[in-house]
Order: C-alpha cells, then sequence, then structure tokens
C-alpha cells in the first residue's frame, strides 16, 4: 500500500483536472447525496461533472472520472449568490486502487459567476416553487413550522419571515448567482504543500486584474510534462504562475514523504485525544472522522496512518467517502472513514449502523467518541510526555487548539479574500510594480486605465508605494516559508518519536518469524494454513505491562501482512517500509550493545531527533534540481481569451500531450523505466506461478475478505452494491472460520497440554484477547444491512427485540405449568434438578449484573457466558431462525439473512463446544451467583436421615461462603453469595447431636446456577464421634463433572453414578475398608510419589494466570498428601483383632509422646541431638493440629500435617524422624517402606524438589490452626 507503488510514473502530476456544472444538462439533483428537497434550493446539492481532463489517459493510471468527479466535489455543485461568502476552499482526496496502490488529488474549489441565463432561471423556478411548500406549511400551522423554516436556513437567528425571505430566496432581476468550480491536480505522490501553492498561484491568475504573465495552458503544460518527480533524497523547484515553487522527497533511508502537516492534526485533537485515536487504528477498530471541512478529514486520516509505520492500515480507507457512499458505513469490516458534517453539531442526527467497536472522532469539537474496553498503547504516560516535549518546543500547546486552528483558518480565509476581491490589487508582484512605476505615461497605462475603469476600479486606488507592497510581499514569502520548515521539522520529529515506540517494541521481532521452508509459491498457495509469527513465545518475552496491548496488536490484519512481507522478502525485494524499518532495527543493535538484550518496560526516548530535521532543513535550503520553465507553446491565434473572474476554457491539443523529444529528462528517466521493467518481466517469467496468479494469491493470502479492502467508487449500481454485499458476507464467514479455529487451536493445545502432550502456547490473556475478537467480529455480522437498532449494539437490540417478541408470546399463550424436574433417581438417590438451557435465561442473568452499565458490555458478557454454558451456537440459532424478526430488522442483502451462510457460520461456532471456557466466571470477579448444594448421603448401608445439623462451607479460587447451616434432612440449600470462581473445596460436618448422628456421606454437588458448572467432591466416608476416624468435619476436593456424564451417560448406561464415578479417593477405600481392596506394591507406590511431585513442579512453572488449583495437586485423588499416605500405609499393622483400626495418626501421636519424652531424657543417643531441632518443630505442628478447635477426624489430621510440611518445606526433615524412630518398629512390619534405608533417602530427594516453590494453601485447610 506503500506511496511508491505507482513505479510507472516519474512526473510531478499524472491529470489536471476541471470540474463543475455542465451548462448542456442544466441543474441535476444529486438524489444519491440523500439531501431532502425541504432545504431551500441553494442549499440542495446539484450534480457536477468533470469538464476536462489533460492528457486523456496516462497507462500506468488510467482516468476514473467518476471517482474523481465524486472526490473533487462530494457534494456536488454549490451555489451561492453575491451576499454569502464565496472563499476558496483547498482539500485534498485519495483513491486506493484495488491493488492497494495510491493516487492523489489536491483540488481548489472557487465559485463563479452563472452567465447561463437558463440555470438562472431555473434555479429562479426552484425559489418559486420552494416558498409557494413553505409558506402554505407556515399557515397550515403557524407555530412549529416556523421552527422548520427557521432550521431550514443555515442562520439559526434569522427567525423573522422578512430576514426568511432574504436569504431564502434567490431573484433573478436583484441577485448574481455563483456556482462552484474546482481544478485539481492528480498526482503518483502526496506532494501537498506543492500542488496547493501550484494551484493558489492559478486561481490568483484567474482573479487578477492583469492576465497572467504567460497563457494558462503553459503553467498546466509544464507541470504535466516538462517537471520531473525530485529523486529521492532530493529536493525541486518549479514555477508557478507568480513564484518558484519546492517541493522535497526523503531519502531511502528515512520515513516515507508524508507533505501534510501533523501540527494541524494535533491542534486538532489535541494529544490525549490522537493517542487513543492511534491505539484504535493499531487494534484496527472502526474509525469514523467527522468535520465540516474535507481537508481536515484528510489531515487527520493521512496524520494518523502515516504515524502507523513500519506498519500499514490493511482495510477499507475512504478519508473522504463522498454523501453518494454514505451505505459503506454498513461495512462489516474494520474501516478508516471520513465523513463531512453538514452543521457544526449533528452528531445526534447521524445514524451509524454498528458503534460496538466504533471509534467516533468529531474533529470540528475536539471530540472523540471511544469502543468500551480496549487495551492502552504501552508506556502512554511516558509517551505522551515525549510528545508534549516535542509539540512545546514547537509552541503548540498538547491539549490541541481548537480555536487557534479555527482563527487561523479564518485568518487564511481572509487572506484569500483578498486574494478574490481584491480591488487594492496588492497580488502584483514587486517587478510588476516596478515596471507600473516605468510605465508611467505610456500608452499601456492609458489603456489599464480604460480597462481599470470599465471593472469599476479608480486608479489613484491602485497608486500605492511599490517599494512598501514590495518589501510587504516578501517579508510574508519569508514568513511563509519560514513557518513551512519549522512544519516540516516538527511533523517529522513527531513521526521519528512514533517509529521509535515499534523500534523498541519489536527490536526482537525478526527472532519469532518461523522461515519458511518450502519456495515461494508452496508458501503462497498454502499461505492460510501456516503460522508466521511464534506469538506465544514473543509473548512470553515481553513486559508484563506491554501483554494487554500486543497480544490484541498481533492478532491484526496489519501485523499479519508486515509478517508476510518480512517473508515474501526472502524471495524478493524488499518492501520500503520494512527496508527502513529493519535497518533502523541494525542501527540500534549496533549503538545499544547492551550484550544480554533483556526485554524492560522501561522508556526510551527517541534520540535522532535533530538528525531528522537537519536532513530535510538541508534540502529545503539548498535546492538540488530545477525543473524547465513554462514557456509559450504552440497555440491558435486569438484562443484562451483571458476575462478576469472566470477561469478559461482551455486549448486541448496542446495539453493532451507531451513534448515530443526536446525534453531529455523524460526520455532518458523512461528508458531506465523500460529497462527495470524488461528486467522485472523476465523474472516473473522465470517464476513458476504467471504474475496475475501471484497477484491473486498473495491478495487471497493476506487476508480475511481482502477483496473488501478498498470499494470501487466510481460504480454504484445496485448489482454492483449487492456484489459488495455478498462479498462482505464472503468475508464475514471465512472469518468467522479462522477465529474459531484459531480458538480451537489454541485451547485443544492447551489441554493437551494438561494431558502431558506437547507445549503449552496460549495464556489466559491469549485467550481473552481471541474472545474479545469473537465478540466483536458477532458485533460485525449482526450489525450488517441492519434496519433498526437501538443502542450502540447490534447484537443486544436484537437480543431485547427478540426477548420482547418472546414475552409478548408467553403472555398470549398460557403455558401449561410444566412439571418440576424430576428430582430423584430411582438408583442414586438425591441428584441435582436439571438446569434449563434459555436464551431469555441467559439475558435476564446479564441484565441483573448491575455492574455492566452498556449495551456493549451486556452482549459481551452474554457471549461469554453462551460460550462458557456451550451454548452460544445453540442460542444465536434460535435468534437466527426467527424468521419474522429477522425480516423486520435487516435488509434482505444482511448476512443474517443469506440461509447457507448463517448454517455454516453456527457450524463453526459449534466446534467451540469442544473446550472448556471459564470466560464469564474468570472476568466477572464480583458478581452475585446464586449456587445450588445437594448433600448425597450412601443410602444403602446407613440411615440417611440424621438428627444432627449438618453444615457445609463451600470455598473456590476467590473466596469462600463461610459456615452455612443445611436444613435438616432436606440434604439440599440454594445460596447466593460474590463470585467463588472455579470451586475447590467443602468443609462439611455436623454437631454430633441427637441419637442418629453418624452419617454416610457419598459426596457433595455443588453447581453455579448462571453458567451451569457443576462440581463434584466425593467423601465415601462416615461423619460421627466412634466411627471411622471419629471425624465431625472433612474437607472435600472438587472436580468439574462435564454435563455429559451428568446427563446423558445415566441415560444410556443406567449405572448407579456410585459405580461409575472413578473419583472416589482411592486412598479412603484403604483406611475406611481396612486393606479388603488389593494394595499397589512398593513400585507403584515410588511411581506414585514421583508423579504427584512431579505435578506440583509443572504447576509452579506456568504462568501464574494459567494455574489451575494447586489443593487438587496437594490433596486431590492423585495429589501428594494420597501419594504419602499410600507409602506410610505400606506395611503397617492396622487392623487388630478385637481392637479398633489404627490409623496413621495413631503412629504420628506416639511418635510425638516419644520425642517429647526424649528431650526430657538428657542421656539420649547422639544422633537423635541432630534431629532434635527437628523434633521440636514437628511435635509444635502436631499439637497444633490436635489442639485446633475443629473436628476433624484422624486421616483430616494427617492431611492437614502434610500439607503445612510441603508448605513450609519440613516434609523431608520430618520422614527421616518418623523412620527413624523406635515406634516404628512396633506399628510396622520389617519390609515396609519407611523401614527401607534406600526408599527413604529416594523419598527425601523427591520430596527437597518442593524447596524453591512458594507453596500457599488455601484459607478452608488451615482454618483455625495456631501456628
Amino acid at each position: 500500500m506503500s506511496h511508491s507503488s505507482n513505479s510507472g510514473s516519474c512526473r510531478f502530476a499524472d491529470y489536471f483536472v476541471v470540474a463543475g456544472i455542465d451548462t448542456d444538462s442544466g441543474l441535476e439533483p444529486d438524489e444519491l447525496s440523500g439531501e431532502n428537497f425541504d432545504q431551500s434550493p441553494l442549499r440542495r446539492t446539484f450534480k457536477s461533472k468533470v469538464l476536462a481532463h489533460y492528457p486523456q489517459n496516462v497507462e500506468y493510471n488510467p482516468f476514473d472520472q467518476d471517482a474523481v468527479n465524486m472526490l473533487c466535489m462530494p457534494k456536488g455543485l454549490s451555489f451561492r449568490t453575491q451576499s454569502e461568502s464565496r472563499d476558496p476552499q483547498f482539500h485534498s482526496f485519495l483513491i486506493t486502487r484495488e491493488d492497494g496502490s495510491r493516487t492523489y488529488g489536491f483540488v481548489l474549489t472557487f465559485y463563479e459567476e452563472v452567465t447561463c441565463k437558463q440555470i438562472c432561471s431555473a434555479m429562479q423556478t426552484l425559489y418559486q416553487m420552494h416558498n409557494v411548500e413553505q409558506y402554505s406549511s407556515v399557515y397550515a400551522s403557524s407555530s412549529c413550522s416556523m421552527d422548520s423554516l427557521a432550521s431550514s436556513i443555515d442562520d439559526g437567528d434569522s427567525t423573522s419571515l422578512a430576514k426568511l425571505q432574504r436569504y431564502n430566496s434567490y431573484d433573478i432581476s436583484r441577485d448574481t448567482l455563483y456556482v462552484s468550480k474546482c481544478i485539481c491536480l492528480i498526482t503518483p505522490l502526496p506532494f501537498m504543500q506543492a500542488s496547493r501553492k501550484f494551484l493558489l498561484q492559478l486561481h490568483k491568475a484567474v482573479t487578477s486584474q492583469q492576465p497572467p504573465p504567460l497563457p494558462l495552458e503553459s503553467y498546466i503544460h509544464n507541470i504535466l510534462y516538462e517537471v520531473p518527480l525530485p529523486p529521492p533524497g532530493r529536493s525541486l523547484k518549479f514555477s508557478g504562475v507568480y513564484g518558484p515553487v519546492i517541493c522535497q522527497r526523503p531519502g531511502l533511508s528515512e520515513l516515507p514523504l508524508f507533505d501534510f502537516a501533523l501540527r494541524e492534526a494535533f491542534e486538532l485533537l489535541g494529544l490525549e485525544n490522537l493517542v487513543q485515536l492511534f491505539t484504535c487504528v493499531l487494534l484496527e477498530m472502526q474509525i469514523l472522522l467527522y468535520s465540516q471541512d474535507y481537508q481536515r478529514l484528510m489531515t487527520v486520516a493521512e496524520g494518523i496512518t502515516t504515524l502507523l509505520f513500519p506498519f500499514q492500515w490493511q482495510h477499507v480507507y475512504v478519508p473522504i467517502l463522498p454523501a453518494s457512499l454514505l451505505h459503506f458505513l454498513d461495512a462489516p469490516v474494520p474501516y478508516l472513514m471520513g465523513l463531512q458534517s453538514k452543521e457544526p453539531n449533528d452528531r445526534s442526527k447521524l445514524e451509524l449502523p454498528q458503534e460496538a467497536n466504533l471509534c467516533f472522532v468529531d474533529i470540528d469539537n475536539h471530540f472523540i467518541e471511544l469502543p468500551e474496553d480496549f487495551p492502552q498503547f504501552p508506556n502512554k504516560l511516558e509517551f505522551i510526555q515525549e510528545i508534549s516535549e516535542v509539540l512545546l518546543q514547537f509552541g503548540i500547546p498538547p491539549e490541541g487548539t481548537l480555536h487557534c486552528s479555527e482563527s487561523a483558518t479564518k485568518l487564511k480565509n481572509l487572506v484569500l479574500d483578498d486574494l478574490a476581491n481584491d480591488k487594492k490589487n496588492g497580488n502584483l508582484t514587486s517587478n510588476t510594480i516596478n515596471m507600473y512605476e516605468l510605465l508611467k505615461g505610456n500608452e499601456t497605462l492609458a489603456r489599464l486605465q480604460a480597462l481599470a475603469k470599465r471593472t469599476g476600479v479608480t486608479v489613484e486606488k491602485m497608486e500605492i508605494a511599490p517599494q512598501l507592497a514590495a518589501a510587504k510581499e516578501k517579508d510574508t514569502k519569508c514568513q511563509n516559508s519560514e513557518e513551512e520548515l519549522r512544519d516540516y521539522k516538527l511533523t517529522v520529529q513527531l513521526r521519528e518519536v512514533f517509529a521509535n515506540r515499534f523500534t523498541q517494541m519489536f527490536a526482537d521481532y525478526e527472532a519469532f518469524v518461523i522461515q519458511p521452508t518450502q519456495d515461494m509459491d508452496a508458501w503462497l498457495t498454502n499461505r492460510e494454513q501456516m503460522q508466521n509469527f511464534d506469538k506465544a513465545s514473543f509473548l512470553s518475552d515481553q513486559p508484563e505491562p506491554y501483554l494487554p496491548f500486543l497480544s490484541h496488536f498481533i492478532e491484526t490484519q496489519m501485523f499479519a501482512t508486515f509478517i508476510d512481507n518480512k517473508i515474501v522478502s526472502l524471495w524478493e525485494e524488499k518492501e520500503p517500509l520494512l527496508r527502513v524499518f529493519d535497518s533502523r532495527i541494525e542501527k540500534m543493535k549496533i549503538y545499544n550493545v547492551r550484550v544480554p538484550t533483556l526485554r524492560t518496560s522501561s522508556y526510551q526516548k527517541c534520540t535522532v531527533l535533530k538528525e531528522s530535521a537537519i536532513a530535510i532543513e538541508q534540502r529545503l535550503v539548498k535546492i538540488d534540481h530545477t525543473a524547465i520553465h513554462p514557456h509559450l507553446l504552440d497555440m491558435k491565434i486569438g484562443q484562451g481569451k483571458y476575462e478576469q473572474g472566470f477561469f478559461p476554457s482551455l486549448q486541448s491539443d496542446v495539453l493532451s500531450a507531451g513534448p515530443t523529444n526536446n525534453n531529455r529528462w523524460a526520455n532518458r528517466s523512461a528508458t531506465a523505466q523500460q529497462r527495470r521493467k524488461d528486467r522485472l518481466r523476465q523474472h516473473s517469467e522465470h517464476l513458476t506461478l504467471d504474475n496475475d496468479l501471484k497477484e491473486k494469491y498473495i491478495q487471497e493470502a493476506r487476508s480475511i475478505g481482502k477483496s473488501l479492502r478498498q470499494p470501487k467508487l466510481s460504480d454504484l449500481s445496485p448489482a454492483v452494491i449487492a456484489q459488495t454485499n455478498w462479498k462482505f458476507v464472503e468475508g464475514l464467514l471465512k472469518e468467522c472460520r479462522v477465529k474459531t479455529k484459531r480458538m480451537l487451536v489454541e485451547k485443544m493445545g492447551h489441554e493437551a497440554v494438561e494431558l502431558g502432550h506437547g507445549e503449552a502456547n496460549i495464556t489466559g490473556l491469549e485467550e481473552n484477547t481471541l474472545i474479545a475478537s469473537l465478540c466483536d467480529l458477532l458485533e460485525r455480522i449482526w450489525s450488517h444491512g441492519l434496519l433498526i437498532k437501538q443502542g450502540k449494539s447490534a447484537l443486544w437490540s436484537h437480543l431485547l427485540h427478540y426477548q420482547e417478541s418472546e414475552e409478548k408470546r408467553e403472555a398470549t399463550v398460557e403455558t401449561p405449568v410444566a412439571a418440576a424436574p424430576e428430582r430423584r433417581r430411582s438408583d442414586s438417590g438425591l441428584n441435582l434438578p436439571t438446569l434449563r438451557v434459555s436464551l431469555i435465561h441467559d439475558m435476564r442473568h446479564v441484565q441483573n449484573m448491575s455492574e455492566i452499565k452498556t449495551d456493549v458490555g451486556r452482549a459481551r458478557a452474554w457471549i461469554r457466558l453462551s460460550l462458557e454454558k456451550k451454548v452460544l451456537s445453540q442460542h444465536l440459532k434460535q435468534l437466527m431462525f426467527n424468521e419474522g424478526l429477522i425480516k423486520k430488522l435487516y435488509k434482505r442483502y444482511a448476512f443474517l439473512r443469506c440461509e447457507d451462510e448463517k448454517e455454516q457460520f453456527l457450524y463453526h461456532l459449534l466446534s467451540l463446544n469442544a473446550v472448556d471456557y471459564f470466560c464469564f466466571t474468570s472476568v466477572f470477579t464480583t458478581i452475585m451467583i446464586p449456587y445450588r448444594a445437594v448433600i448425597i448421603p450412601i443410602k444403602k448401608l446407613s440411615n440417611s436421615i440424621t438428627t444432627s445439623n449438618p453444615w457445609i462451607s463451600v470455598s473456590g479460587e476467590l473466596g469462600d461462603t463461610g459456615v452455612m447451616q443445611v436444613p435438616k434432612n432436606v440434604l439440599e440449600m440454594t445460596f447466593e453469595c460474590q463470585n467463588l470462581g472455579k470451586l475447590t473445596t467443602v468443609r462439611i460436618g455436623h454437631d454430633n447431636s441427637g441419637l442418629l448422628a453418624k452419617w454416610l456421606v457419598d459426596c457433595v454437588m455443588v453447581r453455579n446456577e448462571i453458567t451451569g458448572h457443576t462440581y463434584r467432591f466425593p467423601c465415601g466416608r462416615w461423619l460421627g464421634k466412634g466411627v471411622d476416624d471419629g471425624s465431625l468435619e472433612r474437607i472435600l476436593v472438587g472436580e468439574l463433572i462435564t454435563a455429559v456424564v451428568e446427563e446423558d451417560l445415566s441415560k444410556q448406561c443406567r449405572t448407579p453414578p456410585q459405580l461409575r464415578s472413578p473419583t472416589v479417593a482411592r486412598r479412603l477405600s484403604i483406611t475406611s475398608l481396612g486393606g479388603k481392596t488389593s494394595k499397589p506394591n512398593a513400585g507403584q507406590i515410588q511411581e506414585g510419589i514421583g508423579e504427584s511431585i512431579n505435578n506440583i513442579v509443572k504447576h509452579f512453572h506456568k504462568p501464574e494466570k494459567e494455574r489451575g488449583s494447586l489443593t487438587i495437586l496437594l490433596c486431590g485423588e492423585f495429589g501428594l498428601v494420597s501419594a504419602l499416605e499410600q507409602v506410610f500405609h505400606h506395611g503397617f499393622k492396622s487392623a487388630r483383632l478385637f481392637q479398633k483400626n489404627v490409623f496413621i495418626w495413631d503412629f504420628i501421636e506416639k511418635a510425638v509422646t516419644y520425642f517429647e519424652a526424649t528431650e526430657e531424657d538428657e542421656d539420649s543417643q547422639e544422633n537423635l541431638l541432630k534431629l532434635k531441632g527437628c523434633s521440636a518443630t514437628f511435635c509444635q505442628y502436631v499439637n497444633a493440629i490436635s489442639a485446633a478447635p475443629r473436628s476433624i477426624g484422624k486421616d483430616g489430621k494427617l492431611q492437614l500435617l502434610v500439607c503445612l510440611g510441603a508448605r513450609d518445606h519440613l516434609l523431608p526433615q520430618w520422614i527421616p524422624l518418623l523412620a527413624e524412630c523406635p515406634v516404628i518398629s512396633r506399628m510396622y512390619e520389617d519390609g515396609a517402606l519407611l523401614r527401607d534405608h534406600a526408599a527413604v533417602n529416594s523419598l527425601i530427594r523427591v520430596l527437597q524438589t518442593l524447596h524453591e516453590f512458594n507453596i500457599t494453601l488455601e484459607a478452608s485447610l488451615v482454618k483455625g490452626i495456631d501456628l
């Protein structure tokens, strides 16, 4: 998309264009501009036409008549009378071709008197009709129509009818009618300043009282055919009508050409706003610029896109959107468009189809509306600080100067005004005034005076002091060129500050580019399947504060294209921007010889500000090239007649072709061009792909829906609009496929790692980015072809319409009361009632969330909730197949009305059900959530009725509920509390009161009633004194159960859940059932220990945001506690005849008694002396657990001891202590692992690997322990 893509051209300008009114076709209203006929005829828009363009055609840049006409006069013709201001206005535009290359246009619009009688009388007739209509409406309803009348006039104060008539009328006998006309240069490179000067001088020649030194054709012929483009790194001077014009072009290693003044963009928006807009553009949101002034739109659009260096905007780019193309705002793709506002404050009247991801920039009012939540630019404050310093050096306030720029514009207009209606004739150059001195008293002067009298100018007024005028002229010239130089310097320094940010942020990008293994053809063919950039590794290398922004940015099309260009540069010449950027990184690395390149978030300022400004100054002060001067052409005599105030009709024969052979420069350049073309052609013939095909591949490869990048401005037939919309539909579908695939692959890859396959490559942050971009895609799909919308979010608006229609339907149809869902299943006893899946219910959950204040936020929350519940596809299907509603809300061409595409779209979304997202639970952490808990006793073995008072406390990653009493014998409760996050543990217990206090619990089930996530907390143990290990309280570790197991499997296999679930912990069966199950052998036990430690190590090696629950790794089925219990159980003499079971805790307590006794006994053995310190802490911990005011049983106490030992890194000291304790011989058989030195030593070594980790225990585990 670079400017240089127009390689065919070596001339400064390709075309000179004149556009205005076509007197033959008369006044044609411009319906496409959508103007209403309530407006007075002078305010309406009429069709303009390209009246002439020279030359007829240029081979490498075909003339697009419709587009040029539309952009020269985006509002069509406008009329004025002598009482209104008619200042000339300058604006620029650009046309982006389908291949992304650009052509620039520079336009000066001025007013000419209408000499055609038919047009004047047509205007008079229109006025008579208009006034009749207005009067009839005034008398119909006098009060309100006065307002409407007043508002139809620009001047809001004029309310009296007399005033109305004066303003709102045109009288052919009294008024002079003027109509707009424009002259335009179309150039391959954006030399805005030079083109502006040239056009202003041309206009001055037309309004001046003296004819120009040469006919206008000479100057136009000169700029079209005799002024070359300056070579890179050089400056060029050529002649305008009254003075020299200078342009300069940056060298190959400098930032690319940019000729607009960034000062204006900063003054118009203010620094803070501009940086926010810049961030939105980088994240490829939809950007709509809004101003009454076309040049402002262009200045801001070009300014903001040039600051993207080395990246380039890849989507629809129309800085001036002609009124007839408003339907492009419907485009469901990222765009950057500029829209002209009709009145200073008409934002409220602007109906935009999609606003969820829109950045709306009201340039005239210094105001910007941002999308809801988007990441900030890295180091934003320091960045703003650095830019402020540059601005302040040039005397520009960083907050912008709305009033300054306003007054400056007014001032400029006054100057132009003086030029236009200059009776003093101050626009004669000094030579001319000196000539006048010389010519006093000769006949030429007499002729001049006669002419002056005819035009109503008195000669006295002409006699101004010539030297004074000359001096004044010279002063303003100097001032202008100084100001211009300042602007150039400021612009380049600001650009350097922005470019430096990217050089710092992406200094190491090349290391993460995945180099292709195949050749270019194969790479282009498979581009879409290829991963080009190692995103995960790149992000893991970045400073934490940069991540929110960078994880979004590396998903954009501009970044993808940048990386594509990098890869293509393996085979072809580097793309210019990439070449400059890479050379800067090289340079930076040579200067910063910091050997270890550590990524820091410390801010590094730009160091090349002075050099960059000097380069420009040198070029402007010392001119490198001067073009041929304009000269007389071989024109027909008597044509090109000069008439003041009218742009002459030019002689086309002298302008339609360049000089034949008198210009060596053109030929020499042409041959060089030719040679290059030949070389390129030969090169492309060597490639197996022919160039069209290659171009096609590159186009397709580069983008999702890249074919929609640039709307073709010229063709507006319904068929073309339909075709464009069809492309949009295809593009949206393709984007959906790519995004869902990316979300799946990332997530699947991540889960495979959980299961031990491969390497993790997604971060919680990246998941968030992908989900945010899915939300954005859904918003764009829902706003395509939208007819009716409330609020900023098209999706939420549709949901509200759907909710309304459903609620009406429910009200009319008396629904039979549905039977309450079946509570009890014959085989599994108590269970959770099924949760109804309902789109409306999910909407209500979101509507009840007081934290969310906007429609866009609600839509996003609803998408996240549906994704987490795995019902997104199902819900959207319900929405999309409510045909009546869709027809009411959407135009025929909308995506939501394309049947096949809808099906495919839902199919892609359905694939997301394959993975588990917690994108709702993990984001809305402060909302209140209803939970339902059910305690399931084992009926077969015990009376499930208990007389005691049960309680539970539920904990999750984000908090816990505290102790809650469970209603007796109901064993089910619902409770509401702040989001607990993923649930981890449940504490369950009772107060042991009454006769039937003992209680055998199978498990506890807890469900989040909003997301439907259900957790099972297996128990399988008794609660009660004198039974099992005497526990009145247990800590159960939970696991998420998938909906399939819960619902479908039970239907299929009818297996009682107790047999089905593999999760009743193995250790429980060993302790409680006293060894009836087959015991694991020593090898298996040691393997289990290794596995459990390994899982904890892996846990700590993950990024913090992605770690699961540590509690499960400690206390879960295959956790550390369970593995160590196996060690303690090996060879343990637990079952005794005629006695109660003995528990490991009994052994621990006996060991403590022994240690405490030996501590008092001074004559203890020497080796125990060494262990004294260890034994003291061991006793302290055991006693603290025993003394805790909790009724946990013996196994619960052991669990606690292991957890505390792991937390405080004491296990490796305690194990040998116990192994050496004499009590062991009484309680363990000879072959026990604890009595095997080698086994104990290897166990200690394995446990020591946990020393480097900081283990924190859940509050529910260590409640009441006082250490």
